[in-house]
């Protein structure tokens, strides 16, 4: 059963390889980008919700050097890819590593490639998805996706450093326009300037923080702050919610678990229907988003969550439950 007339979850972002380096070893060439490890998170809950069935669809752009292996593994998950376009010249390439405790990734080399000139646009039949997500991209480009889908119910953006240092007018603009906004700790505290990251976030919230300041209008109604071993927190015009992290013993990759956590996490949101007032639905979302990133921290790049199995999935949860004493 599709929930939504057309697309119920789409993800606009990148697909790309990621030339990685841990403690644990080295890959190169591996399957990466946002809209790959989101999308690869939001389809393994869309199986997951068994009959509510969530349809999830990625916009983004790969080169000619895309190989089959990788757009395989992207279809067999689920995930329709109408909206991923195929061009001359190189895909969207990153290099990075990691050292010590890994809670920082150390980019070595960014290739845009393909990405440089792409403008994201959804096939007409997605148009207004039910939820939107506009993962690390220029807020250029999240602004235009977002006006012209200002009939979605639910929409959310995620960012990075490069655009809070270059572009943050625009990204001001895109943070009053969405419902969601899903950063980290880092990101909170350089766009909020509190004294620390609660009060950073409430200042973006109230649009305090923000180009123009109150006066030009109020941020997201929904924060929700990504802090690695230290868990999340949502701060939402309601309440706050706090939860921490699944305690992983095997560190292996730490790329692309916050996307896997966004992917999640609005991919649990689909079956409410846009109602992000009742915040026990919000909890029970971060709940297996948090879950979820856990997996894809104990493999390099998204092997984890390609192949994670209802059942191993569903032991954690219950184990996490009751860890963190949340019945």
């Amino acid at each position: 059963m599709i929930l939504g007339d057309g697309m119920d979850l789409v993800i606009v972002g990148s697909i790309g390889y990621d030339d990685i380096q841990t403690p644990s070893g080295k890959v190169s060439s591996i399957l990466g980008g946002s809209a790959s490890y989101s999308g690869l998170s939001a389809a393994f809950h869309a199986r997951d919700m068994g009959l509510q069935r969530v349809s999830v669809g990625l916009v983004s752009i790969i080169g000619s050097d895309f190989d089959e292996t990788s757009l395989r593994r992207i279809v067999d998950a689920g995930l329709d890819i109408d909206g991923v376009k195929q061009s001359d010249g190189m895909t969207f390439r990153w290099s990075g590593r990691y050292e010590g405790s890994m809670d920082h990734a150390i980019t070595v080399s960014t290739e845009v490639n393909v990405l440089s000139d792409f403008k994201p646009t959804l096939p007409e039949s997605w148009k207004d998805p039910p939820i939107l997500f506009c993962s690390s991209a220029s807020p250029t480009t999240q602004i235009a996706v977002l006006d012209a889908n200002q009939g979605s119910k639910i929409t959310a953006l995620d960012t990075f450093q490069l655009w809070i240092d270059s572009e943050f007018s625009e990204l001001s603009e895109a943070l009053r326009k969405v419902d969601i906004a899903i950063f980290n700790e880092d990101e909170v505290n350089a766009i909020g300037d509190g004294s620390n990251f609660l009060e950073s976030g409430r200042n973006i919230i109230m649009g305090k923080s923000l180009q123009g300041g109150e006066l030009a209008g109020s941020g997201p109604q929904c924060l929700i702050i990504k802090r690695g071993s230290a868990g999340c927190v949502c701060i939402h015009r309601d309440g706050l919610i706090i939860l921490p992290a699944y305690p992983t013993e095997s560190i292996v990759d730490p790329t692309g678990c916050g996307d896997v956590f966004a992917g999640a996490f609005l991919a649990q949101l689909v079956p409410h229907e846009g109602n992000l007032s009742d915040i026990e639905s919000i909890r029970r979302a971060l709940i297996h988003a948090t879950v979820t990133a856990s997996f894809n921290i104990e493999s390099f790049g998204s092997d984890s969550i390609s192949a994670l199995k209802r059942g191993k999935y569903r032991a954690r949860l219950d184990r996490y439950r009751r860890m963190a004493g949340i019945i």
